[in-house]
């Protein structure tokens, strides 16, 4: 089965010319939605996804359309892979059914894989320099005083959430996490 994907980022952008393209390539079905590429999470995506099956095509108009970090462009080009999907980029002319496509997507990975082993050495370098002046790094440790009067305050139910928050400055998660805590033996 062929499989297409297009993607818009604004409900005023129109997703004809990557339908168009889609139908032209042979599309059998298309998944469509209108919005940021900057969500991993999207529904439409997530639905065409599960779809594929092995030996299914995956399209889409643009590498773009696809993802916005070539992190996630590979991590989705990985799972197609474990799943012997083939996965097409109309405009990119990326088709990873041929020799030429397959080289593409492999010099995508080791960028991304340099990409990532780039930023974990700038912040491990980071992390050096803030220790080496004292500084340590992680989240700022919750204030035990603090955090045992909210929960009195929220089993006492004289207070809302909001304001408990607003008097202890301890967040609505961080409350909930606590009594959760409690609850369970």
């Amino acid at each position: 089965m062929i499989i297409g994907y297009a993607r818009v980022s604004t409900i005023d952008q129109s997703l004809n010319l990557q339908i168009d393209a889609l139908t032209e390539y042979g599309c059998e079905e298309i998944f469509q939605e209108k919005v940021s590429g900057a969500k991993d999470e999207r529904e439409k995506l997530m639905n065409a996804l599960r779809m594929l099956r092995s030996g299914d095509k995956f399209v889409v108009y643009k590498l773009d359309r696809l993802a916005r970090s070539t992190k996630r462009l590979i991590e989705i080009a990985d799972m197609l892979r474990e799943n012997e999907v083939e996965f097409i980029s109309i405009q990119d002319k990326i088709d990873t059914g041929t020799a030429a496509g397959k080289a593409m997507f492999g010099m995508l990975s080791v960028l991304a894989e340099f990409e990532r082993d780039i930023i974990c050495e700038r912040t491990m370098a980071g992390l050096k320099a803030a220790r080496a002046r004292g500084r340590k790094g992680g989240r700022p440790r919750v204030d035990e005083k603090k955090l045992r009067q909210a929960i009195a305050l929220y089993h006492s139910k004289r207070m809302s959430v909001r304001e408990i928050q607003e008097a202890t400055g301890i967040s609505r998660a961080t409350l909930y996490r606590e009594i959760k805590k409690e609850q369970t033996p």
